[in-house]
């Protein structure tokens, strides 16, 4: 339990400080790289980019693009984040042999060796068995419970022991999860904002200012295609770590049963 407050703990100051540093190295990036004045024609960032110049493009974007490059970043950060997680969680060995030893171990009557087990496999779904197993013991040589009471305790341990192992599975995926819809939302206010500078070289009374034209379109082209990205890239790694917890779910839900099964019929 202090272990998953812990892990908890962290992964709170870890996000509070990880969106405004993003933001400030979006800023930089945004001002700094692609802002140079090596990107843009007459080395003045007024004026229009290079042709080709694919820096001085995203420069033009506006001032949603380093908001947009947050998204971004932040989505590339919390996956990384929740990759190496959930590939601790998963823990060492395979899942499945792991399940099938701990079943022969029970059956055996020898639960050192499934503790034992347990400490070597690790991850969210050893970490729950060896909590369980802990009160399969205990309930094994209590003598004031019932059969029933006993069982209602276990099953009640494994819910307990489940419960908080899962939060630190799902920490963050609420943020992917946001990102995956908000990116979108940013990119098309650049977009209305671009049309409407694009509109406005439109209305100008005699010719129309090509230039403030051609500004308008590249900024709503940039935003929308960074946005619609980031968006893009947030729901395949929603998708995956959602996935990854929904199998280490199943583990756990399987192995609960298996102990609680086991003690019912050997006491």
């Amino acid at each position: 339990m202090k272990n998953s407050e812990q892990k908890k703990g962290f992964g709170t100051v870890f996000t509070a400080l990880v969106i405004p540093t993003l933001l400030v190295v979006a800023i930089i990036i945004y001002k700094f790289v692609f802002g140079d004045p090596s990107h843009f024609q007459g080395g003045n960032p007024e004026n229009q980019p290079i042709p080709g110049d694919f820096f001085g493009v995203i420069y033009k974007g506006g001032f949603i693009v380093p908001i947009l490059m947050t998204c971004l970043m932040m989505v590339l950060t919390f996956s990384l984040e929740r990759m190496i997680a959930i590939t601790r969680a998963k823990g060492k060995g395979s899942s499945a042999t792991f399940l099938r030893n701990l079943k022969k171990n029970l059956a055996e009557g020898n639960v050192e060796a499934a503790e034992t087990a347990c400490t070597k496999q690790r991850g969210a779904l050893g970490n729950v068995c060896q909590a369980v197993l802990t009160t399969y013991k205990y309930n094994a040589k209590d003598t004031t419970m019932t059969k029933e009471q006993k069982l209602a305790s276990l099953q009640k341990n494994v819910e307990e022991a489940t419960s908080l192992e899962l939060p630190t599975l799902e920490q963050n995926l609420v943020i992917l999860a946001t990102l995956s819809s908000i990116s979108t939302l940013i990119g098309l206010l650049g977009t209305v904002l671009g049309m409407i500078r694009a509109f406005a070289a439109l209305a100008n009374a005699g010719a129309p200012d090509s230039v403030a034209l051609s500004a308008g379109i590249s900024e709503a082209l940039i935003n929308t295609a960074l946005g619609i990205g980031s968006a893009a890239v947030a729901i395949i790694f929603y998708n995956v770590f959602t996935t990854q917890i929904d199998k280490i779910t199943y583990n756990i839900d399987e192995a609960g049963y298996s102990m609680v099964q086991s003690f019912a019929e050997k006491h």
